[in-house]
C-alpha cells in the first residue's frame, strides 16, 4: 500500500513537471499575440498621424501662401484690386483660425475639459441663420438649400448656442461640399423637449465600409470624397464628440450615388420665460444706456501689443466710447485709479504683472462695479468668470470676430446698440422742410465722420459710414460712388479729401 501510494504521488509530480513547459509556451504565445496586436495598433495610429500631419501641412500652407502673396502685392503696391486682396487675406485668416480652433476643440474633448454653456437660444432664428449662411455657397454650386420645420417650434430653447451652431455648420458644410447637383435639406422636428435635426443631401454618398469610421479623427473617406472636400478630417469627429457631450446621439445612413442623411437627436428644453431680446442685427452706429443715465462709457484697453490695442480702439471709439489704452498692468492700475473705467479689456500675457494679477488688484480696489474681460490668445487659460469668485467677468479668445466682442461689451455694460443712421426721435413728426433740413445736416455730419475715419484708417467704420451717407443722401449717388471707389482702392487720403469737399458744399 505504501509503495503504491508513493508511486501515484510520483506519477502526479512527473505529470505536473511535464505540463509546466506547455503552460509556459502557451503563456508566451498569448503574450506574443498581445504584443503583436499592440504593435499593429501603434503602427495604425502612427500611419493615421502621418496622414493627418501631411494633410495639416497642406491646410496651413495654402492659406499662408495666399496671405503672404497678397500682402507682398499690397506692400509693393502692385495689386490690381486692394479690396479683393484684403478679402482674400481675411478669408485665409478665418480658415487658419477655424483649423486651430478645431484642433483645440478635439484636444479639449479628448481631455474632457470642454465646457458647455446653458443659455437661451432663439430656435427658429438660429435655423434661419444657418440657411442664410450657406445659401450663397449652395447657389454657387447650383444646388437648392431647403429648410423644413414645423410652425410649432418653440421661440426659445436652452442649450449651448455656440456648440449647437458648430454641429449644424459642420453637417451643412459637409453636405454642400459633397453634393454636385440636387439639394441639401435641413429638417427639424421638436417634441417633448427633444429636438431632431436631419441633414439630407443628394450627393456622392458614403460606401458602407466607410460609414462605420466616418466619425473617426483624421478620416476623410475614399478618394472621391477626399478630392471633393480637402481638409484635415476633423469636422465629423468633433461633431460627434460635441453631440455626445450635449447628451445627444448622431447617426448616418447613406447610399453611394444617391446621397446621405445625418440625424442628430438631443434634449433642448424650453426656458420658463422668454429672455430679453438681443442686440439689433443691423449695422451698429452707437449705443444707448437703456435708461440707466450713465452717459458716455469709458473702456480701458490693456495690451502690450500696440497693434492689437489699436484695432480694438478703432472698433469701439467710433461707437461713442471714451477709450483709454495701457501697455501693461502697472499703467492700467494707475489709470484706473485716476479715472475708473466702466469696462477693462485685459490681455493676459504681458511684461511685468500678468493680466490675472492685474485683474485681482483692480477687482480688490474697485469692486464689481468695474467689469473686467480677459482677452487672450492663450486658450488653456480660458476662464469665463462671472461666477463671483474669479476676478474677471468674461473671457474672449483671440482671434475674435468683431460681433463677438460687441456682444460681450453690450452684455457687460448693459447697453443697447443703435442701428446705423440712428433712430427717429420720440417727438411729434416734423414738417417736410424740417425733415429735409435734418437729413441734410445728418448727411453733412456723416461726411465729416467719414473724413475723420479715413484719416485714422478705420476701414471697417468707413464701409458703414458710406452706406449711412448713401441712405441719408440718395441724390448724391455720384459722391457716394467716388467715395466707394476710393475705399475699394484703399486710397484713404483721396477718400478723406472727397468727404471734406462734400461736407464743405
Amino acid at each position: 500500500m505504501t509503495m503504491t501510494g508513493h508511486s501515484e504521488e510520483t506519477d502526479r509530480a512527473v505529470g505536473a513537471t511535464d505540463d509546466a513547459p506547455s503552460r509556459k509556451i502557451a503563456a508566451l504565445e498569448a503574450e506574443n499575440a498581445r504584443l503583436s496586436q499592440e504593435v499593429r495598433r501603434a503602427q495604425s495610429a502612427n500611419e493615421a498621424k502621418s496622414r493627418f500631419l501631411a494633410s495639416l501641412s497642406h491646410e496651413i500652407r495654402s492659406p499662408l501662401n495666399a496671405i503672404y502673396g497678397h500682402a507682398q502685392l499690397l506692400e509693393r503696391k502692385e495689386g490690381r484690386d486692394a479690396m479683393r486682396a484684403a478679402q482674400i487675406i481675411r478669408r485665409s485668416c478665418e480658415h487658419l483660425t477655424n483649423l486651430v480652433e478645431g484642433l483645440l476643440d478635439l484636444s479639449q474633448v479628448e481631455n474632457g475639459v470642454l465646457r458647455l454653456q446653458r443659455d437661451a437660444i432663439r430656435f427658429p432664428a438660429l435655423l434661419d441663420q444657418m440657411i442664410a449662411m450657406f445659401e450663397p455657397q449652395a447657389r454657387v454650386r447650383g444646388i437648392s438649400l431647403i429648410l423644413e420645420r414645423p410652425d410649432s417650434l418653440p421661440e426659445f430653447v436652452r442649450g449651448d448656442p455656440k456648440r449647437l451652431r458648430q454641429v449644424l455648420i459642420n453637417l451643412l458644410s459637409n453636405a454642400i461640399k459633397f453634393t454636385k447637383e440636387g439639394s441639401v435639406t435641413l429638417a427639424v422636428h421638436y417634441r417633448s423637449d427633444i429636438a431632431s435635426f436631419e441633414v439630407r443631401d443628394t450627393g456622392v454618398g458614403i460606401p458602407a465600409e466607410d460609414c462605420a469610421r466616418v466619425f473617426d479623427p483624421f478620416e476623410r473617406g475614399d478618394e472621391t470624397r477626399a478630392a471633393l472636400a480637402p481638409g484635415a478630417g476633423l469636422g465629423l469627429s468633433i461633431t460627434r464628440a460635441l453631440v455626445h457631450m450635449m447628451g445627444g446621439d448622431i447617426a448616418v445612413e447613406s447610399t453611394v450615388g444617391e446621397g446621405s442623411r445625418f440625424t442628430v437627436r438631443m434634449m433642448l428644453s424650453q426656458p420658463p420665460s422668454a429672455p430679453a431680446g438681443p442686440a439689433p442685427t443691423a449695422r451698429i452706429a452707437g449705443y444707448s444706456d437703456a435708461g440707466q443715465g450713465e452717459g458716455r462709457r469709458r473702456i480701458l484697453i490693456v495690451d502690450d501689443d500696440a497693434e492689437q490695442a489699436e484695432m480694438v480702439e478703432g472698433l469701439l471709439e467710433p461707437l461713442g466710447f471714451d477709450i483709454a489704452v495701457a501697455a501693461n498692468g502697472e499703467d492700467a492700475i494707475a489709470m484706473a485709479e485716476r479715472r475708473p473705467p466702466a469696462l477693462v479689456l485685459l490681455d493676459i500675457s504681458m511684461p511685468g504683472r500678468t493680466g490675472w494679477e492685474t485683474a485681482e488688484i483692480l477687482r480688490a480696489r474697485h469692486g464689481r462695479a468695474m467689469r473686467i474681460v480677459m482677452v487672450s490668445a492663450n486658450a488653456h487659460e480660458l476662464d469665463g468668470g462671472g461666477d463671483g469668485r474669479a476676478a474677471n467677468d468674461g473671457f474672449l479668445l483671440k482671434p475674435f470676430d468683431f460681433g463677438s466682442l460687441l456682444d460681450l461689451v453690450a452684455q457687460q455694460l448693459g447697453i443697447e446698440w443703435t442701428a446705423a443712421g440712428g433712430t427717429p426721435p420720440a417727438a411729434a413728426p416734423s414738417s417736410d422742410a424740417n425733415a429735409a433740413a435734418g437729413a441734410e445736416a445728418d448727411a453733412a455730419s456723416c461726411l465729416s465722420q467719414i473724413e475723420r475715419d479715413a484719416r485714422r484708417g478705420d476701414v471697417r467704420a468707413l464701409d458703414t459710414r458710406i452706406a449711412d451717407f448713401a441712405a441719408l443722401a440718395p441724390d448724391a449717388a455720384a459722391l457716394t460712388g467716388r467715395m466707394r471707389d476710393a475705399l475699394d482702392a484703399f486710397d484713404l487720403a483721396a477718400l478723406a479729401r472727397i468727404a471734406a469737399e462734400g461736407a464743405a458744399r
